[in-house]
């Protein structure tokens, strides 16, 4: 525990010195911060690209709804610097919750573990070690809150919810109204039978933008009417970083007018199939693994997934490595294989390798769209390994059905 409080007090430490300093320190938190103090001025979030309080080094608009400005307000008092060391030191812990409570999702295994393999001692193991995933660094470095939503998520849905809490979906909805990807995880809630956690979410989410009508109704309406679609406020959809299906579309069809909606249309051909996935799941126990083709599928369909979005490897990585102690000599080989996979993907960094930026991703070769697409194709390797294995399983079960009974030996004398 001590080690475990130690870190976040050092990325506090890092960011009063950094003040000092004047490092250039957490280029989105820095504009976090500038939204909040503009939101206590009563001037406009969205009628220009930048805002008034941000540094010379983080000049970008904010793109977020206006409940993260009010969110992020305790944001305000603190200088640019210490604002990112608060922000690194909540998502490190943010992180280690969803460590240990991905564990605690976890069945429990069968033989007996060594003492380092207790889920305090793992979760602290693995809070350490996953500081070397891209996701991760990234998040922390930028002064990002992916760390910090995946944790109100995941609390929710496997912990609060299992529960049957009156506080259901609660934690969803905030998540949402901060960043609106995390709305899949209201018909998640709906589709796995928790209708009320699903409508709690969904009160939650309205009620906290009808909050914010009444205190900034201007730019409310103009983020809801004008600031939500305006994606060139977001970035260039095909660069390298988008590791979504519209990013790939772009790049590879080199802007197309259609390329959007190309996407679009690949993530509803993907829809059913991720719902049977995810049920499939829900209905065996598993709601960990249920909860990540969720999250995997709304990485794939966003409009922009940067490759910071990625931190939900953080739990699917804790997932594969968990099933490695309970390997048999038949399926040791593909465990180690997928767990090691996904890790090398999500530390290689390998979308910084690759040319990128200025509109080079456009002249890639295809091995480097291969490579360029290397997040995409985690979640898309995955299942159709899943889709396989069940098929050849279907397959074993109809040809013994179809052996005929043995018959018994016929006694002779």
């Amino acid at each position: 525990m001590a080690l475990l409080i130690m870190l976040p007090v050092l990325a506090i430490v890092a960011g009063v010195i950094g003040w000092q300093l004047d490092w250039h320190l957490g280029v989105d938190s820095a504009v976090y911060r500038a939204g909040a103090i503009i939101f206590l001025q009563g001037e406009p979030l969205y009628d220009s690209n930048t805002l008034g309080p941000e540094p010379f080094w983080a000049l970008l608009p904010f793109t977020y709804p206006p409940t993260a400005a009010l969110l992020f307000v305790p944001l305000a008092i603190l200088p640019v610097q210490v604002a990112w060391g608060v922000l690194a030191a909540i998502s490190f812990l943010a992180m280690a919750l969803v460590i240990r409570v991905t564990i605690g999702a976890l069945p429990r295994f069968s033989g007996e573990l060594p003492r380092w393999a207790s889920p305090a001692r793992t979760t602290l193991i693995f809070a350490v070690v996953f500081f070397a995933l891209e996701p991760v660094w990234r998040t922390i470095f930028l002064g990002q809150i992916n760390l910090i939503l995946m944790a109100l998520i995941v609390l929710d849905i496997l912990v609060v919810c299992q529960r049957g809490s009156r506080w259901g979906g609660v934690l969803v909805g905030i998540a949402a109204a901060v960043k609106l990807t995390p709305l899949i995880f209201i018909p998640h809630l709906l589709f796995t039978g928790r209708k009320m956690d699903a409508l709690r979410a969904l009160l939650t989410f309205f009620g906290m933008q009808a909050l914010m009508f009444v205190l900034i109704p201007g730019d409310s309406w103009r983020f809801w009417t004008h600031t939500v679609s305006d994606q060139g406020r977001i970035g260039p959809m095909h660069w390298a970083g988008n590791q979504s299906l519209n990013g790939l579309m772009n790049r590879v069809s080199d802007l197309a007018p259609w390329s959007s909606t190309a996407a679009l249309a690949i993530g509803a051909l993907l829809a059913p199939g991720a719902i049977w996935l995810m049920l499939r799941f829900h209905r065996r126990g598993q709601a960990l693994e249920a909860l990540l083709v969720t999250a995997f599928y709304a990485l794939l369909v966003s409009p922009v997934s940067w490759s910071h979005h990625w931190v939900w490897a953080v739990p699917l990585i804790v997932l594969l490595v968990a099933k490695l102690p309970e390997t048999t000599p038949a399926t040791a080989g593909r465990r180690w294989l997928a767990a090691g996979a996904v890790i090398v993907v999500f530390v290689s960094c390998v979308l910084l390798v690759l040319p990128n930026g200025r509109n080079l991703e456009l002249h890639w070769e295809f091995w480097q769209y291969v490579l360029g697409s290397a997040y995409i194709m985690v979640p898309v390797v995955l299942t159709g390994v899943l889709g396989v294995r069940w098929l050849l399983r279907k397959k074993r079960e109809r040809d013994h059905r179809a052996e005929p009974p043995s018959q018994p030996l016929s006694r002779q004398g």
